[in-house]
């Protein structure tokens, strides 16, 4: 196949898991700041995670 997954999957009966929440700016800026990233790259690539709308702060920052 084009592509294929796979892998060894263990599991417990007392495990756990859980999802991420969004992030805030903050985070991204510092994220950005750790990968020699722009802010706008790297909120391009974290786009779906991202806890606020990228576009209405630059609209306010003009």
């Amino acid at each position: 196949p084009a592509a294929a997954v796979s892998g060894l999957y263990f599991s417990h009966p007392e495990s756990r898991y859980f999802g991420i929440g969004k992030i805030g700016r903050d985070q991204v800026q510092d994220y950005a700041a750790r990968k020699g990233w722009t802010i706008d790259e790297a909120e391009r690539w974290l786009g779906p995670i991202l806890n606020y709308d990228p576009k209405r702060i630059a609209d306010a920052a003009e």
